[in-house]
């Protein structure tokens, strides 16, 4: 099993940076791709950010050139580096490793942006 535990979500004013991490743990080589979701007060949970095994990533227009998804496989953790960062960031973000057979979720960070 793959267990996944983010931390780094705080309360930041409005142009702040943040960095999140995922760190997992368990039978972690059944994992082949790794994401950032995130779901804001009242909304759906939507795709921030996805990172292939093979270092290929992907973002959502509403954070492109403003976040970068990493990960350090010595240390078996996924980064989320936030920059310029505006009060529609707000929200739960949940860390994802998707396995060949099953997802696995985090229990999600908040990040809460001020005007």
């Amino acid at each position: 099993q793959v267990q996944l535990v983010e931390s780094g979500g705080d309360l930041v004013q409005t142009g702040g940076s943040l960095r999140l991490s995922c760190t997992a743990s368990g039978n972690i080589f059944s994992i082949n791709a790794w994401g950032w979701y995130r779901q804001p007060p009242g909304k759906e949970r939507e795709l921030v950010a996805a990172l292939s095994t093979l270092g290929t990533a992907h973002y959502a227009e509403s954070v492109k050139g403003r976040f970068t998804i990493s990960r350090d496989n010595a240390k078996n953790t996924l980064y989320l580096q936030m920059s310029s960062l505006n009060p529609e960031d707000t929200a739960v973000y949940i860390c994802v490793g998707l396995g060949y057979h099953e997802n696995f979720w985090g229990q999600g960070t908040q990040v809460t942006v001020s005007s």
